[in-house]
């Protein structure tokens, strides 16, 4: 439910009622409950300009608000702040709504908007390893949230396929006498090492490869089967591990450099017809203002960079995907990359001036030494090794607990491992780099995917032993309840400021928030006790009931599983 929404208009009537103008009424959170639940703030603000006391005027408009349904009192606190108390009936009202709503509580945008995702981005001559991690899950997360608030999500895996290492790589394959799906490219990183070595041993083989690079560019027949097999077995190897890490991309969502070729040619033209570009010894060039180097759009012997094809796939998407909002979900250090190529775009009319455009930056996963993520040895740490490491350790953490049987310890270890890897990296501010720390993102207590499951678990365990159908309505009988109530409540306005923001870690503070409110809940109020009256018992088993709703949903859309029994 949008409740700051609300109360926005509530304060705003109490304003005219009081003959204030203002342009903009906002409502924050209060930051302790005896504060509250909400603040209107604005009267700070509001004293400057009508040059009166902020204390006089927060006293005039709280004489004007309503509290007869949604805010149950309001107080002045300080200077002139207006704390906001909901009322219990109104909560109850509100979360009894919510009982049987799928969404529990969640409106679509007033205005859907078609937004092309841009995320993971492997590289075809490798496998995918850690490098990959935080951009297949953070992009999977944002377009799962902005699909469910009701906009139109384009995913596009933009693939690396089209460069100098495939001429390499088909003539090895060739070579090597293999049809691109066989164990020879079971390890892509081995396969790549070895291509690499016979270029480097055999001037024959080298100019081959060199040669290869031509013709697939120019078409032909026989090179572009061979690539097209490498590719098809790369491809297979990210399916893998999409499926492995519950990342809702398929071959459709594949929109790979090799995809843009043909219109190369097209961007240098506009760029040149605008006068945006210019030749600096022999390479077409753009100088931004304030930029010191120049971008370099097609080189001296006619070859293109990465700024051309991301200039293309821009065009593309404005053009062909009519996109309103399109999302880069790369790497921090490219920061400087995606404004250039941002402000080209604009500048040249690649991109409707309409056109959002946005680079979601994220930082780098670090050991515990605080350096980047390696193997023992100083190599990448491949996915799938990380994430079968993964499955294991949460196996090692729940056996002994001892109430699963095997079959279901395989699936219950892989929703936990799985889910304690993305939650980690999604419970970070994606611009930080963070520690990847194998004890803390598998401990029952803290801001993890385990503690998150383990509560849904735990009241899947209450429900179950409840004799009797849950049909009651949620009273709100007391301080912690109130807080609960809402805390549901706030999901709404949660996930919309997580799309706005791009910021996953929005979405799992509040889970933790939650959670951490039901534990304490549970322990306060007894819900099974014999002695507690049935309408309280199904009050709080109500209660309960909506509270893992929203541990679910949220978690769906991190990509994470719940599970029945921890």
């Amino acid at each position: 439910m949008k409740i700051k929404l609300e109360l926005s208009k509530i304060i705003e009537s109490a304003l005219q009622s009081a003959n204030i103008e203002t342009d903009e009424v906002v409502i924050s959170d209060a930051t302790k409950p005896e504060f509250g639940d909400y603040q209107f703030n604005g009267v700070m603000k509001l004293a400057k300009e009508l040059k009166k006391n902020p204390r006089e005027i927060a006293s005039e408009v709280v004489t004007h608000i309503d509290t007869t349904g949604a805010i149950g009192k309001v107080e002045v606190a300080g200077p002139g702040f207006i704390n906001i108390f909901l009322s219990d009936e109104w909560l109850a009202k509100q979360s009894n709504a919510l009982i049987d709503d799928d969404r529990v509580g969640v409106g679509y945008v007033d205005t859907p908007k078609r937004v092309v995702v841009d995320y993971s981005g492997p590289n075809m001559a490798k496998q995918m390893h850690v490098g990959h991690l935080r951009s297949s899950i953070i992009g999977d997360t944002l377009a799962n949230l902005l699909e469910f608030l009701g906009d139109d999500v384009i995913r596009q895996n933009h693939i690396g396929d089209w460069g100098t290492q495939f001429g390499m790589l088909i003539a090895y394959l060739e070579e090597k006498n293999t049809d691109g799906n066989t164990q020879e490219l079971k390890d892509l990183e081995q396969f790549y090492k070895d291509a690499k070595v016979r270029f480097d041993e055999s001037e024959e083989f080298a100019n081959k490869s060199r040669e290869y690079v031509v013709k697939i560019q120019s078409g032909d027949e026989y090179c572009l089967a061979l690539w097209n097999s490498f590719i098809d077995a790369s491809l297979g190897h990210c399916e893998d591990i999409y499926k492995k890490l519950n990342v809702n991309l398929t071959r459709d969502d594949v929109r790979a450099e090799s995809f843009y070729n043909d219109q190369l040619p097209q961007v240098i033209e506009t760029l040149k017809e605008k006068n945006i570009s210019t030749t600096s010894n022999g390479a077409e060039c753009v100088f931004l203002e304030g930029d010191e180097n120049p971008i370099i759009v097609q080189k001296s012997d006619g070859g293109y960079l990465y700024a051309t094809t991301d200039l293309a796939a821009l065009n593309f998407r404005d053009r062909e995907l009519n996109a309103d909002r399109i999302c880069y979900v790369v790497d921090s250090r490219q920061a400087q990359h995606f404004k250039q190529v941002f402000t080209i775009a604009k500048k040249a009319g690649m991109v409707k001036e309409s056109v959002k455009l946005e680079h979601i930056g994220f930082g780098t996963m670090m050991d515990k030494s605080g350096k980047p993520f390696k193997t023992r040895d100083g190599g990448t740490v491949k996915l799938f090794d990380l994430l079968d490491e993964a499955v294991v350790r949460a196996k090692d953490t729940i056996k002994e607990r001892d109430v699963h049987s095997d079959e279901e310890l395989e699936s219950v270890a892989k929703a936990i491992g799985i889910g304690a890897v993305k939650y980690a990296d999604l419970s970070i501010s994606r611009e930080s780099n963070y520690i990847f720390n194998w004890d803390k993102m598998l401990s029952f207590e803290g801001n993890t995917s385990l503690y998150m499951q383990y509560a849904y678990a735990r009241i899947q365990s209450i429900l179950r032993k409840y004799d009797g159908e849950i049909d009651g309505d949620i009273i709100i009988g007391d301080l912690i309840e109130h807080r609960l109530a809402l805390m549901i409540l706030k999901f709404e306005d949660t996930l919309n400021r997580a799309s706005v923001d791009a910021t996953p870690h929005t979405i799992t503070s509040y889970l933790y928030d939650l959670v951490s409110l039901f534990m304490k809940f549970y322990e306060l109020n007894p819900i099974l006790k014999d002695d507690i009256p049935e309408e309280i018992k199904l009050s709080r088993l109500q209660l309960s009931k909506l509270t893992a709703k929203v541990i679910q949903k949220g978690l769906e859309i991190l990509g994470i599983e719940v599970v029945e029994k921890i």
